[in-house]
């Protein structure tokens, strides 16, 4: 992992006041995204460069808008989580623009929503970390992507063992969503850098 750090390091620039630089930490569902991003993170922090960090899976909609649509699973897993357009116009685009943000962040117990506020630094690295994020909608948002890559066995492992019990959801919303992902968008082709974990 530290050398997944410094890798990540070598990619930002020498920001001067007033710059932000955008970083999308893609990859599947435990792949070690989130470890990863804790890390760099603490790294940045380190060397005196704020960091604002936003996780993709904060802002799904509602289970009514995902769940039970008459859709495939995993056409509602890859398509219907998110809505993609708004994060683009509310958060992707706004991230270089604005010192303040109202996010609408997702409470699964409640399957609700509640705003949060955001105050982003004049100068400072925003990270985003998530699935599917160098989908067509939002590529080309950032201004350096790196693909965590991890096999699907080791992957599983790292499941709940609720999940791991639930194989007919895996296989027909997450791993087809996964494979789709994959065959279209080429994730490791398209990344500046991509990590093996």
């Amino acid at each position: 992992m530290e050398d997944h750090i410094t890798s990540l390091f070598k990619c930002i620039p020498k920001l001067k006041t007033g710059n932000r630089f955008i970083v999308g930490i893609d990859g599947l569902s435990r792949s070690g995204k989130t470890t990863l991003v804790e890390k760099f993170s603490r790294n940045l922090t380190g060397e005196h460069i704020e960091v604002c960090i936003f996780h993709i899976d904060d802002y799904i909609v509602e289970r009514s808008k995902r769940y039970d649509t008459g859709s495939e699973e995993w056409f509602e897993y890859y398509h219907l989580q998110w809505d993609t357009e708004w994060l683009k116009r509310n958060l992707f685009k706004k991230l270089k623009e604005t010192s303040q943000l109202k996010l609408p962040i997702y409470d699964n117990e409640s399957d609700t929503h509640r705003l949060q506020n955001i105050i982003i630094p004049e100068t400072c690295v925003n990270v985003i970390e998530g699935v599917f994020l160098q989908r067509e909608e939002w590529r080309g948002l950032y201004d350096y992507i790196v693909y965590l890559d991890c096999p699907r066995n080791k992957r599983l492992l790292r499941e709940s063992e609720l999940t791991q019990r639930n194989m007919e959801k895996m296989r027909n919303r997450y791993w087809k969503a996964e494979d789709y992902y994959l065959q279209t968008v080429l994730p490791t082709k398209q990344a500046h850098l991509v990590l093996n974990n």
